[in-house]
């Protein structure tokens, strides 16, 4: 299960969708977050679907490893959905003692699902085509007018990408202390929910002292480099905007105009 989970995972390419600035795909996925609540239909969540489709294959992402990224979180999704089913008001269509399913919830369970698919699609969709170096730079770029308000731009960046750098490395160490653990005969797989929370303490221990030794690694190596922070640090290689994302800034216009018009204009 654990190897399932592909948050912060960089899948390398030299597609488009690669090359564009950093700036570009993280302001286009906080774009990409807004219209999946404006989106409020099947056609317009189909839209975003598809947008979504089309540029996993621009970026030549297989297919397995973008629908791998919902996996971990099936069991959240699954869940909102329900209690939609059953919490939510409206008109019921089914009914059993106190448990009544209505129309209006499994619709609005249906669509709250989703909407969290296409969020986690979209998020993997970024940090699959940005290194974590190059998402730095841009977070810390878009996090610069702040600094004015004593905003810690460059620590801010910092501490965001490492610890999206150290999820796949926590996540291996996790699956490698838990394989250590069952071969000395622990079980994790069986009892109910009280006994499988007390069976991960052996794992949790050791976790956190794995990860206190590397951060005290990390912080001495970022020393030993004469590491201070970003005040008058320089880059190899600048950001720069180019024609790509230029493109992609009218095509995201574009898309949210069409659903904005889906979800107010058709009405009206």
């Amino acid at each position: 299960m654990l190897t399932d989970i592909t948050l912060g995972q960089y899948y390398p390419g030299n597609s488009v969708i690669h090359r564009l600035d950093p700036r570009t795909k993280i302001l286009a996925v906080l774009f990409f977050m807004v219209m999946v609540f404006v989106a409020n239909s099947p056609l317009s969540y189909g839209i975003l679907i598809a947008f979504i489709a089309i540029s996993a294959m621009i970026a030549r992402l297989p297919a397995g490893l973008l629908l791998k990224s919902i996996k971990p979180l099936w069991f959240i999704i699954i869940l909102t959905m329900v209690v939609h089913f059953f919490m939510d008001p409206g008109k019921v269509i089914w009914h059993w003692q106190f448990l009544n399913i209505t129309e209006e919830g499994i619709i609005m369970g249906v669509k709250m699902s989703v909407r969290l698919v296409l969020l986690l699609l979209i998020s993997s969709l970024m940090t699959f085509t940005t290194s974590p170096i190059v998402l730095t730079d841009g977070i810390e770029s878009l996090l610069r007018p702040f600094k004015r308000i004593g905003v810690p731009a460059h620590e801010l960046a910092m501490m965001m990408t490492i610890a999206l750098r150290f999820i796949p490395t926590l996540l291996e160490e996790t699956d490698r202390i838990m394989k250590a653990q069952m071969s000395r005969g622990a079980d994790f797989s069986s009892g109910n929910m009280v006994k499988r929370a007390k069976s991960l303490l052996p794992i949790l221990i050791p976790l956190f002292i794995s990860s206190f030794r590397r951060a005290d690694e990390l912080a001495l190596a970022m020393e030993a480099r004469c590491y201070h922070g970003g005040e008058g640090r320089t880059r190899m290689h600048e950001l720069s905007y180019g024609k790509p994302d230029g493109i992609t800034a009218v095509i995201m216009v574009l898309l949210f105009a069409v659903l904005a018009f889906m979800r107010w204009g058709m009405a009206a």
